[in-house]
């Protein structure tokens, strides 16, 4: 198993190798570091390269590779990797497949609001066009210990199911409680009978998980859990994270197949979540097979508190 991190000398980076360490931790998995240096180019800054700048550059590299590795205890394996390219997002995105990763974790830009998400233009590209999961990390994130629940948002629209199965694969192998979200937006003149028809929506998936699985999780629960309030970003800031939780959600229905597409309402998520967010490729293959845990109820956000 292994984890691509999308690491650079900066406060982004670090965030970024806190947070694979936190998946890391008791998975087995091994960390490549991977930071991309500019191809030689006519459109690069220096062309032709100067003699000597090529060297320097890989030396100064190294040597933040050097300090990124640092920050990995002894109990998680990492390597470091230098990769050339135009495109920061292409190249990480290459470095996944030839690296056979499973999961590509980067930091969000320093500048966003109350040290949450601000989304870069790297991250951006990573986030539209990746083929395997890709996690977020918030600015400022320092948490390395192992991750202690998982959130997994659902809609309405076809491939929840999908997202629920990868939710169930991740819970198995971290045997962390589990819980199911769905969002509620109401303005001046909506009723509460959208949370109630989430609510509803929500036990359908959870009761569709087929019963052949394996047993692992035959004993754990599943929290069905509607936010709502007057916005997806009210309703996301008036619910209970936990510190060491994360949150994960499908690509949106433009994604093309097995492909990252982040949707609308995953951007306004964006803007209030305190905690990190994985985005799942659409239609991409399950996790470890889990058997059908129990399932309890609560539509108000304030319950769970």
């Amino acid at each position: 198993m292994r984890y691509v991190v999308g690491y650079a000398a900066t406060a982004r980076g670090v965030d970024a190798v806190h947070l694979a360490v936190a998946l890391a931790r008791r998975q087995g998995a091994t960390l490549d570091l991977v930071m991309v240096m500019p191809e030689d180019s006519p459109y690069n800054g220096v062309y032709p390269p100067v003699s000597g700048f090529g060297d320097i550059l890989t030396q100064q590299v190294s040597q933040w590779l050097d300090e990124g590795l640092a920050l990995i205890p002894g109990d998680v394996q990492a390597q470091a990797h230098i990769r050339r390219g135009e495109s920061e997002a292409e190249a990480l995105m290459q470095a996944v497949q030839e690296l056979g990763a499973e999961l590509l974790v980067i930091g969000a830009s320093s500048t966003g609001l109350f040290k949450r998400f601000s989304v870069g233009s790297v991250a951006s590209s990573l986030l539209h066009a990746a083929p395997v999961p890709v996690v977020l990390a918030p600015a400022g994130y320092s948490r390395t210990e192992p991750i202690v629940r998982i959130t997994c948002a659902l809609g309405t629209r076809e491939g929840a199911v999908d997202v629920l199965d990868f939710a169930l694969g991740m819970v198995q192998v971290r045997d962390v409680p589990l819980r199911l979200l769905s969002l509620v937006a109401l303005g001046s003149g909506d009723s509460t009978a959208d949370v109630e028809q989430a609510r509803v929506h929500l036990n359908a998936i959870a009761e569709s998980i087929p019963g052949h699985r394996t047993q692992e999780l035959e004993h754990s629960d599943v929290e069905v859990l509607v936010g709502h309030g007057r916005s997806i970003e009210d309703a996301v800031d008036e619910l209970d994270w936990d510190n060491g939780e994360i949150l994960l959600i499908g690509s949106s229905r433009l994604a093309q197949n097995k492909s990252i597409f982040l949707g609308a309402t995953a951007n306004r998520i964006l803007r209030a979540l305190p905690v990190p967010m994985i985005v799942v490729p659409r239609n991409h293959p399950s996790g470890t097979p889990v058997s059908a845990p129990t399932v309890h109820q609560s539509d108000n956000p304030e319950t769970a508190k």
